[in-house]
């Protein structure tokens, strides 16, 4: 079997190529590759009848998850070079998504529509997802609280901060993930809108924990900012390990996500 070690704007995935041999390991051995490989999820490529390829996705601390945006672009470098095609589609759990290549080792994934509903997310009862309660501090003046919240597949929680380098992210971080108003916990987000055009993004990633990207969490920051108004609908976001371009689309209300790519090293087992 086929394993890539590679990562998106710092987002570092191991990557197993299952089309031709069952992968099937329980959460401890997803802890463990993620551990021997420093990846901040595992993935298997396998077999898809209708698209060109499943795409499954395991958080560093065992458990699967739905989406993985800079993942699916990752693999979506590793098929459009297998194929030779300008574009492919992965199907994942959450949706299927279209990928194409957007110059050298750069992607874009069409990631479809945010959803916006409470249930959706989910909350654990009805909010306004523009800003939830949820307080970080002392509850009659607390340092963080009304955080944005949209799903990309994957729950987030943005917080708009006035210096993203100001806040104890892994200290806030796991008080967040798991707060009793995100029932499946959630991807937190702290976003610094720096203008009209640039957000600088830092996210705590459900199972993961602090990242150097987070793709649909970039994505999810764009759309509560544009949502609030504070940028366009287009935005850069700067991220600990490199720059993604988000844009919301009007005409169609899809996210797509352009960023790039790196293989670090493969091999077989």
């Amino acid at each position: 079997m086929k394993v890539w070690k590679m990562n998106g704007a710092g987002n570092a995935f191991a990557i197993f190529d299952a089309r031709g041999r069952k992968f099937a390991p329980d959460s401890e051995r997803i802890r463990a590759i993620a551990s021997e490989m420093k990846a901040d999820q595992v993935m298997s490529i396998e077999h898809d009848r209708d698209v060109d390829a499943f795409l499954r996705i395991w958080n560093a601390s065992g458990e699967e998850v739905d989406a993985c945006g800079n993942g699916t672009r990752a693999v979506a470098h590793l098929l459009l070079e297998e194929n030779g095609n300008g574009n492919v589609r992965i199907r994942t759990n959450a949706d299927i998504l279209k990928g194409q290549k957007a110059g050298e080792s750069l992607v874009t994934i069409d990631m479809g529509s945010p959803l916006m509903g409470w249930a959706d997310i989910p909350l654990s009862e009805k909010m306004d997802v523009r800003g939830v309660d949820v307080r970080i501090g002392p509850m009659d003046n607390p340092y963080l609280s009304r955080p944005a919240v949209v799903s990309m597949g994957n729950p987030h929680a943005v917080f708009f901060v006035d210096d993203v380098d100001a806040y104890n992210i892994p200290q806030i971080g796991p008080l967040v993930e798991w707060h009793p108003t995100f029932p499946e916990g959630v991807n937190v987000g702290f976003a610094q809108v720096i203008d009209r055009g640039t957000i600088r993004l830092r996210v705590w990633e459900r199972g993961a924990g602090l990242t150097k990207a987070c793709g649909t969490g970039a994505c999810a920051a764009l759309v509560c900012a544009a949502r609030a108004g504070k940028t366009e609908r287009t935005a850069k976001l700067i991220l600990d390990g490199g720059e993604l371009t988000i844009e919301w689309r009007e005409r169609d209300d899809h996210v797509l996500m352009t960023g790039p790519v790196e293989l670090e090293m493969s091999f077989e087992v």
